[in-house]
Parts: structure tokens; C-alpha cells; sequence
């Protein structure tokens, strides 16, 4: 640490040395120069130089200047005294004892500070005694023997001399230093004072850095880190990070690491807008001298990633939380040095070269020297290349996780398990673990893939990094933690298209299928399993990859880029080999779906809970919109699945205890059963297109059953696909039924009327509240007695009585006549009043309105 001497010139009046007794012999203080960072680095007496304060009487004024060893013996030596020889002998026994030496002046000192002395005086005071703090915990316990002299040290930054102020900020961060006196600074009101020193719109670098500085000391309390969070500090600290002094980043980094320590403080650091500007600092480019800020702003949102919601916050700004697993659990890693060498995403280099390089670097640096001009490699891939080459190399020459071990022995880092690397190197970072044999570092690697996983861009630079052929691998893995973090991460994988794709390519089907049949799986691996299987098994996704080739959140299609790759730059892949050959990928499906795995999957569907059966029949359904799985799907018995699922306990027969006692349980159960009911009637309604099953199928007691749940009280966007499937049945087998219209007018009042009562309540848009209101006016007008009961059990007069007070005139027509007819029944009279709409008729009437007459009808109903 750079160190220098620094001078200073006091000026004393008389009067303190007829207190002190001074007389008229020299006074030698030594004194360290300030640290740059508070308690992270240990001081060297070594690397700082003394200042030497002399005292001598003359007139009554005392002349207290600075001077170096070589100063002392040119004037020594030029007075004709001592030699230069015996006074440096002297001087040197003096250095021993300057501390005991210098102790008895600082009564004076601190008397010094007293408001009522002159200005200038309290300002060399405050100075000498900053510089005697330095020399350590025993000059600070001098110094605070006399009460009361934190009080007078923080009045002073209150003054307009910079270098006051920066002398009674650096004095406060000597004794803030000490644990035994940061509460009494606290309680003095530092923090206030510093707080509104910081605030001020001019202030010096010097004055900044040993006020953010004593923040720092103080913010080690935990006490005091909330009620400096609490002040109006914290946006001040954060624009600090933007300071041009390298030494006011590093303290205000220092500072907001230490409060990030406390979790109460999270929200309001992250509100504060925190998180951004420590990832510019981590992320940037920058020299040597940043290796601090970037230190402490990786402690703070190591601290910060430790809440799921903002590692998500974190992740977005292009950083990667990555597991510290130990430099030993680097040493299995073992890398191809002498295979031809591939893209991170197993895109191989052709071998262009006739004969080794006679210097032999051909087995070196093959395959990086590319010569067309025409090849068109993403940015994706190159950041891959470079990420991967990094780790690789701290890998092999074992400095890998060397400074995070090194770091972790801080207080600050004691139990910090991961680290925060900037995406290409996170990445890189992950994948590489994946290839080690620590099963601890393979689950936490997976996790922590899936937790990174959280756009577009993080996905795609997973697979370009190559980390989709390690998770498939690793799902035959023997360990069932680590299988059930890998699934984890390609079920996060799986969310983009171009991602799922290369997923299959790499041959997931297999383990997924091994996964389902084997009975002991757990079931959360086997709802992840499932969660894979219906994205790669959607038809919706097959459709996006024929038809769709823009950009998804700024990342380009991963597939279409590598087929652009010009074959004469000596680039294949094996992925775009197996895309060559998509039309075969029904077929390769179809022997790994075969009649046992499907009798596995409707044994799961009468078995399971409804989360796991909701997952089981939308896999169904997809396999079933292939006609050549049919006769599979039939011969399973998938009749008493679909049963088994239709007569589950629905919301209406629940537990009553469950719903009283446990509501939040209750409404995870209701909304689980709901869910699966819907993706089973889903299934149900696509096997009729089927003739084969609908000859087969017991439909009678599927309508028996669908009636019942329509019937009930489970929530009504459930209840669409249970119409929808009742109407298909009844138009298929309406005749030998024999109650067409009963299923046709339970779907209205159950399903209908509901339904546009509820759009009519929550849509913002206009012309959608006219079309349910119009809808909803012609069913009633249609309907019968039973449509008038069913609008106002819905809870439907509320909204209509709001529609009559604004709306287009259509809209207001409508309403009023639905209104109209529920007031034939008396007993809607009191709802109608209730709702507000005496009013609102009177307001149409008296405006003449074209719907004047309308509602003169209608307050003429009411009133009698």
C-alpha cells in the first residue's frame, strides 16, 4: 500500500502550554498513514513513513511542523550540533518510545477540540490526534479515556475546511476500527452527521473516502447496518460506486457488502436499484487496481442471491451464481488433450490439414484458425469457445477457485457457498463441473443451471456451451439426488423451443421413458420427467420450428444458424446431422412409446395425485393425435384412467375441516383437482374424434360423470374443457342418451351464464362487456325460468347495474332488459335497489336517453 509523509503547521497560543507544562523541549509523535481499506488488509509498519510534530517555545507561540529523518539532520548538522552519526542514534531511541512520548499531549489535543476555542486551533488538534489514531488500538484508547471527545470529533464535520472534515472522518474511522468504541460512535450521531456531510453537493475525494470509510468500520455492528440503511445514505453510497477515486468505490463497496450481511436490509437495497450497478463493476472489463470494488460488489450480491427472487434479479443482468465445490474436486477432471478438437455444443472441426505442423502446433491450436471468409459463427458460440478455455486452463494448472478459497476464510464469506461470475464464465464454469466425478458438485451444478435458466439468452448459452449432452448422460446417473437436479435443469431447459429440440436430439426420450416405468421413481423427478416429455411432445412446438424464424428475445435460432454454417469452412455438427433427418422423428418416437410404456402411463393416471394426472393425460393427448397410437391407447384401458380422474373428490365434497382449518391447503387442493379434471375432459374430448374408441367407449357413464362435476362448485375456467366434452357427447350420442337438452341447458346455466357474468365483472374492454352482455340477454330471452336464478346465484346483477350506469348504448339496452326480467321475480327487488340502480334509471329518465322508456319500466317494477 502507497504511503507518504505528510506535513502539517500548528499554530498553539500560550495558554495551553501553561496547562500542559510543555517547557520547551521537542515533541516527536509518530503516526501511519490511513489504510485504504478499513479491515480488510493488514498493515505494514514497514510500508508507511513517520511525521515527526516539534514544539518550541517562542513568544508564547508554538510552531508545530512535520519533518522528515533527512530534514532533522540537515538542520542539526547545519547548526554545527551532533553528527549526522550520534544524532541518528538518537533519533532512533526516540522512535522507540514515541508512542509513551507522544501519549502525554493528547489531553492537550482533545482539550484543543473544545467549542470554544478558535477555529484554526480545534483544526491542527483534530489533525494531530487523527494522525496519533493510526498508530493503533492503545493511541484510540488514549484518545477515548476522556468523555465526551467523540461528540466534539463529530461536531467538527460540520465544518467548511475540507480538511477538517477529512480529519475528523478519519479520526472517527481510527476509533470506529475499535469494537469496543463503534457503539458509542454510533450513539454520538455519526451517522446522522456523516449522512449530511455526504449529502452535500461539492465535497473533496479525501472527505468522501474517510466518511464512507468510518461507515464502513461502524457497518461491521449489525445494529448499526440497519440504521444505516434506514438513513438516507444508502443512494449516496450507491452513486459512489460511479466516483471517478478508485479509494471511494472501494469504500463504498465495502460498505454496502457489510450491508447485505443483513437480510432485513435486502429489499430495501435491491428498491435502492443496487443490484445494477454492482453488476456493471462485476461484468466490466477493467484493470488491476478494480480488483477490490470487484470483490466487495461480488459479497454483496453473493449476499443478495442468496432470496430465489433476486438471484432471478441478479441473473437478468448477465451474471451466473455458480456452487464453490473445492479446488480438489477439480483434480478428476481430465480433459481430451490430444483429441481433434469440437465446439462446446459438439459441432466438430473437419481435419483440412495434409501432415503435421513442423513446429507442432497442429495438435495445439487445431481447428482455431478458420480461413473463410464466408463462415458465419454466432457470437453465442465464440463466447462458448472463450469461456470454455478459461475454465480449462484454470482447470488444468489448478488455480480454479483458488481466490474464492482464499476469500472464503473472511467473515464475510464463512459460509457463502457460491460465487458470482459473469455468464460466460458461469457457464463455462458449469458446465465443466458437469464433467467431474463428485456427485455433490453434480447436483449442486445442475441446480444451479436450472435456477440460471431463466431467459432466452441463458438457455441458449447453456446449449452452445454444451452442457445438454452432460445433463442427458447424467439422468443415468446411479445417485437419485443428482438425477433429480439434471431432470430439474432440463426441465428449465426445455422452455425454449430451439433448446428442446437439441434436448431430444440427444437422445432424452430413453431415460425420461426408463424413469416413468421404474415404480420407485420419485414423484417429483417423475412430474419433471413428465413436464419434459409434453414439451418435446407438443405439436405446438413442432409447428414454431416450421414456421417461425424471427428472433426470440434478441437470440437467434440456434439450429437454422448452425445449418447456415457454409460447409466449406470445415464445420459439421451431429445435431444438425440428426435435424437432416427429422421426417424419422415419429418414428424413432414410436419404438420408444410402446404399449408397455403406455400401460404405465394410464396406471399412473389411476394412481397418482391430480398433479401427476393432469401431466399424464396431456402426454395422452398428444399420443393420441397420432392415429397410429390409437389402438395402443385403447387396448390400454384408458376408459377406467380417465374414470379414475372424473371421480376424484371435487371441491363440493371436500372436507369441510380441511377447508375451515387449513384454506391455503384447501385451495391447492382445488385448484390440483380442477387442473387434472380439465386436462382429462381435454384428453376424453380428443379420443372421440377417434372411431375406434368412440364404438368402444362407455359414454353413458362419462356424461353421468361430467354432469356431476359441471354441476359443482370447483371454479368455473375449469369447467370449459368439462362443457365442451358434455356437448360433444350429447351431439355423438344425444339419441340413445335420451337427455339432449338437459345436457345442453346444464352447460348454459353451470357453464355459459357464468362465464360471460364473469367477463361482464373483470374485463377492461368495452366491446367485450357489450358482446357478453348482448350474449347474456339473449340466453335469458331464450332460456326460460331457470336462466334468471342462474344469473342472479352467479352474482350477475352488481355488474349489469354498473353496465346501465356507463356504457355504449348497446350495452346499456341489453342490460336493462336482463335487469328487467329478473325483476318479474320479487325476490330480485331488493338486490336490484341494493345494487344502485334506482339512481342510475332516474339519471336515464331525466337525461331522455334513448333507452328512457326502458328504465321508467323498470323503476316502475321496482317500486311496486
Amino acid at each position: 500500500m502507497m504511503a507518504a509523509t505528510v506535513s502539517a503547521h500548528f499554530l498553539l497560543k500560550s495558554t495551553y502550554l501553561q496547562h500542559s507544562s510543555l517547557g520547551t523541549h521537542n515533541i516527536q509523535v509518530t503516526a501511519t498513514l490511513r489504510p485504504r481499506k478499513p479491515t480488510s488488509r493488514k498493515l505494514s509498519l514497514s510500508s508507511y513513513n513517520t511525521a515527526h510534530f516539534h514544539i518550541i517555545s517562542k513568544n508564547s507561540i508554538f510552531n508545530l511542523k512535520s519533518c522528515s529523518f533527512r530534514t532533522v539532520l540537515a538542520k542539526v548538522s547545519s547548526d554545527g550540533g551532533p553528527t549526522p552519526q550520534q544524532e541518528y542514534s538518537k533519533i532512533e531511541e526516540t522512535k522507540k518510545n514515541s508512542s509513551s512520548f507522544g501519549d502525554s499531549y493528547v489531553p492537550l489535543f482533545v482539550r484543543m477540540l473544545g467549542l470554544d476555542n478558535d477555529p484554526l486551533d480545534r483544526e491542527q488538534a483534530v489533525e494531530a490526534l487523527w494522525k496519533y489514531s493510526l498508530g493503533g488500538k492503545k493511541c484510540v484508547d488514549n484518545i477515548m479515556q476522556f468523555q465526551g471527545c467523540v461528540n466534539l470529533i463529530i461536531n467538527l464535520l460540520k465544518s467548511d475546511s475540507s480538511s477538517t472534515c477529512e480529519a475528523a472522518a478519519g479520526l472517527l474511522r481510527s476509533i470506529a476500527s475499535v469494537n469496543l468504541y463503534r457503539d458509542v460512535v454510533a450513539e454520538s450521531g455519526a451517522v446522522e452527521e456523516i449522512t449530511g456531510l455526504l449529502c452535500q453537493p461539492s465535497l473533496t475525494s479525501e472527505v468522501k473516502e474517510q466518511s464512507i470509510c468510518a461507515l464502513w468500520n461502524l457497518s461491521v455492528d449489525e445494529k448499526i447496518r440497519v440504521k444505516i440503511t434506514n438513513s438516507d445514505i444508502l443512494p449516496v453510497l450507491i452513486k459512489a460506486l460511479e466516483d471517478e477515486d478508485i479509494r471511494v468505490k472501494e469504500a463504498a463497496g465495502g460498505v454496502l457488502a457489510n450491508l447485505a450481511l443483513t437480510v432485513s436490509n435486502h429489499n430495501t437495497m435491491v428498491e435502492a436499484g443496487l443490484i445494477p450497478k454492482l453488476a456493471v463493476l462485476l461484468k466490466a472489463d477493467i484493470e488491476d487496481e478494480y480488483k477490490v470494488i470487484r470483490k466487495e460488489a461480488r459479497n454483496a450480491l453473493v449476499e443478495l442471491a442468496k432470496n430465489e427472487y433476486y438471484r432471478i434479479l441478479v441473473i437478468d443482468e448477465g451474471l451466473v451464481p455458480v456452487p464453490l465445490i473445492g479446488a480438489t474436486a477439480y483434480k478428476s477432471y481430465t480433459p481430451a488433450l490430444h483429441a481433434w478438437p469440437t465446439l462446446p455444443d459438439g459441432m466438430k472441426i473437419e481435419r483440412t490439414s495434409k501432415g503435421p505442423s513442423r513446429f507442432g502446433a497442429s495438435d495445439l491450436l487445431l481447428g482455431l484458425n478458420i480461413d473463410d471468409k464466408n463462415t458465419n459463427i454466432e457470437d453465442a458460440k465464440m463466447k462458448a469457445i472463450i469461456g470454455r478455455s478459461k475454465q480449462q486452463f484454470l482447470a488444468r494448472s489448478g488455480s480454479i477457485e483458488v481466490e474464492d478459497a482464499k476469500s472464503s476464510q473472511t467473515e464475510f464469506s464463512a459460509s457463502r457457498q457460491f460465487t458470482i461470475l459473469p455468464w460466460v464464465d458461469g457457464v463455462a464454469r458449469l458446465v465443466l463441473i458437469l464433467e467431474l466425478e463428485d456427485e455433490s458438485a453434480l447436483s449442486r451444478a445442475a441446480n444451479s443451471i436450472a435456477d440460471a435458466s431463466i431467459n432466452e439468452h441463458m438457455r441458449n448459452s447453456f446449449k452452445e456451451a454444451g452442457a445438454i449432452k452432460h445433463l442427458v448422460r447424467l439422468l443415468y446417473h446411479k445417485n437419485d439426488a443428482v438425477r433429480l437436479a439434471v431432470i430439474g435443469a432440463l426441465e428449465r431447459l426445455s422452455a425454449s423451443n430451439t433448446v428442446c429440440q437439441i434436448i431430444e436430439a440427444e437422445g432424452v426420450i430413453s431415460p425420461l421413458i426408463d424413469l416413468l416405468k421404474n415404480s420407485e421413481t420419485l414423484e417429483i423427478m417423475m412430474e419433471k420427467a413428465l413436464n419434459v416429455l409434453n414439451r418435446i411432445l407438443d405439436p405446438s412446438k413442432e409447428m414454431k420450428s416450421k414456421f417461425y424464424n424471427g428472433p426470440v428475445n434478441g437470440s437467434k435460432r440456434g439450429l437454422d444458424l448452425t445449418r447456415d454454417l457454409d460447409s466449406s469452412s470445415g464445420l459439421t455438427t451431429k445435431i444438425d446431422e440428426m435435424s437432416m433427418s427429422k421426417i424419422n422423428t415419429s418414428c424413432f418416437r414410436q419404438d420408444l412409446l410402446d404399449s408397455s410404456v403406455i400401460a404405465r402411463l394410464v396406471e399412473i393416471l389411476k394412481h397418482s395425485s391430480s398433479n401427476l394426472q393432469r401431466k399424464v393425460a396431456t402426454v395422452i393427448e398428444f399420443l393420441a393425435l397420432n392415429d397410429a397410437n390409437m389402438d395402443l391407447i385403447i387396448s390400454s384401458d384408458i376408459e377406467s384412467g380417465l374414470a379414475a380422474v372424473f371421480q376424484q373428490t371435487v371441491m363440493s365434497e371436500l372436507d369441510s375441516d380441511i377447508e375451515n382449518q387449513q384454506p391455503e391447503l384447501y385451495a391447492l387442493q382445488v385448484e390440483e383437482t380442477g387442473l387434472a379434471i380439465s386436462a382429462a375432459s381435454r384428453l376424453l374430448t380428443v379420443l372421440l374424434d377417434s372411431d375406434q374408441f368412440s364404438r368402444a367407449a362407455n359414454a353413458h357413464h362419462f356424461t353421468k360423470l361430467l354432469r356431476k362435476i359441471l354441476k359443482s362448485n370447483i371454479p368455473l375456467h375449469y369447467k370449459n374443457w368439462v362443457a365442451a366434452c358434455l356437448v360433444k357427447l350429447s351431439s355423438q350420442y344425444g339419441p340413445s342418451l335420451q337427455f339432449e337438452d338437459p345436457i345442453n341447458t346444464e352447460v348454459t346455466l353451470y357453464e355459459t351464464i357464468p362465464r360471460l357474468i364473469e367477463q361482464i365483472k373483470s374485463t377492461f374492454f368495452p366491446e367485450v362487456q357489450e358482446a357478453a352482455a348482448v350474449e347474456l340477454n339473449r340466453i335469458i330471452s331464450e332460456g326460460g325460468v331457470d336462466a334468471i336464478p342462474a344469473v342472479a346465484s352467479s352474482g350477475g346483477i352488481f355488474p349489469l347495474v354498473k353496465l346501465i350506469e356507463g356504457g355504449s348504448e348497446r350495452t346499456v339496452e341489453a342490460a336493462m332488459s336482463i335487469l328487467y326480467n329478473m325483476s318479474m321475480d320479487s325476490e330480485n327487488h331488493s338486490a336490484i335497489i341494493a345494487a344502485g340502480a334506482v339512481p342510475a334509471l332516474r339519471k336515464i329518465v331525466l337525461s331522455q336517453k334513448p333507452q328512457w322508456n326502458q328504465a321508467l319500466h323498470l323503476l316502475r317494477t321496482l317500486a311496486s
